[in-house]
């Protein structure tokens, strides 16, 4: 795996950005020491019909927010 030093990172940030985009994944360096690791995220292949698009549709202007529970029950009934 190929390393970039932060301070290459901070100057050319989009550049490598580009190349993490373009399936690259690289390590990140600080004072030559691995710090993080840069990659691609994978794409997910989600359904049109999946509930959770339909989150948007089920929230009221002014409305209280929802718990994790109450989302969950609306959107699979469960």
């Amino acid at each position: 795996m190929r390393t970039v030093s932060l301070v290459e990172f901070r100057k050319n940030a989009a550049r490598v950005l580009g190349r993490v985009r373009r399936g690259e994944s690289l390590v990140l360096t600080s004072r030559g020491r691995p710090a993080a690791r840069l990659e691609p995220i994978a794409e997910r292949d989600v359904a049109p019909e999946d509930p959770i698009y339909g989150l948007a549709g089920l929230a009221g202007e002014g409305g209280e927010s929802l718990s994790n529970r109450d989302m969950d029950r609306l959107i699979y009934g469960a």
